[in-house]
């Protein structure tokens, strides 16, 4: 066995012994079903954080001991393909040694030929991966400008068709989802977060609109994905990781040729994020601040 899957192996060992701790996390719905479950086991805090601690020592070592070589060589021979394809390795790798595994449902839902704005909810840093690496077909990806401050990864984004949005500045911003407008009519599919930020363990925060502009200029429809537990495994604030499953749900594609008015975007927005919340059972919408405190860890 390698040292990695030796590491979270004797980790899960070790969890186990805490039958104080939860092994699922059941969110009851306002009909009574399970609106997410997770196969985590909690143990001391400790554990997460040496886990967290180790799930980004995981993304430091793929950004550069693989990133370079594969950025090198795919630019020598003009190959996207094949850094696209690297890109994806690295995202599934990096769940894979951090204990995560992603169980998809609702692909049978999408037509294989037709481009989609993939529209999930945001909890953890590890929501971009099963985005990115699981809808079946190459994907774009929104994301913040910051990123682009990141050694190694803010220069590969471009090999990827991740584009950076400078919410900041509002002229950069609606130019860059222009250029991800142009990418989404080509046939290339974006996943977007649009909540914008992460929110808090079992809340969502309001959407931004900027996803929906892009799906309804290109004429595409939007998926809204449910993306489960990863609050649980990862949650905002908590400094701790988790080894469990993220559970990653593809609701119907919702059509856009009848927008046509800024009414008929809010009637689309609130479609969309309403399909998502009734998946993960969620009743009503957190309001934005500038800052909140993360809870405790469910027990």
């Amino acid at each position: 066995m390698s040292r990695p899957k030796l590491i979270v192996s004797r980790v899960n060992n070790l969890m186990t012994i805490h039958s104080g701790s939860p092994s699922e996390e059941v969110f009851a719905r306002s009909d009574g079903s399970r609106a997410a479950k997770s196969s985590t086991r909690r143990g001391p805090r400790i554990i997460g954080m040496l886990l967290f601690a180790w799930s980004w020592f995981v993304v430091g070592a793929l950004l550069l001991f693989v990133a370079p070589p594969v950025l090198l060589v795919g630019s020598v021979f003009n190959r996207q393909d094949w850094i696209y394809w690297w890109a994806n390795w690295g995202a599934r790798s990096w769940l894979r040694l951090t204990g995560v595994k992603v169980e998809v449902s609702g692909r049978e839902n999408l037509d294989p030929g037709q481009p989609y704005v993939f529209v999930a909810n945001h909890y953890s840093y590890l929501d971009a991966a099963p985005l990115f690496a699981f809808t079946g077909r190459p994907m774009g990806m929104v994301a913040k400008k910051e990123l682009l401050k990141a050694p190694i990864l803010g220069y590969a984004m471009g090999f990827v068709n991740v584009i950076a949005i400078d919410r900041s500045n509002r002229e950069r911003a609606v130019q860059s989802l222009k250029v991800a407008t142009e990418r989404l009519r080509s046939g290339i599919s974006f996943g977007v977060c649009p909540e914008g930020t992460r929110a808090l363990p079992g809340e969502m925060l309001p959407f931004k609109k900027g996803a929906f502009h892009m799906a309804v200029q290109a004429g595409v429809p939007v998926v809204p994905i449910a993306l489960k537990n990863s609050d649980v495994l990862m949650g905002k604030g908590t400094g701790e990781a988790w080894p469990g499953t993220i559970g990653m749900v593809m609701r119907q594609p919702i059509e856009t040729s009848w927008v046509e008015t800024d009414d008929d975007l809010d009637a689309l927005v609130n479609q969309v994020q309403a399909a998502i919340m009734d998946e993960l059972g969620i009743k009503q919408l957190s309001t934005r601040g500038p800052k909140a405190t993360a809870p405790q860890n469910r027990r």
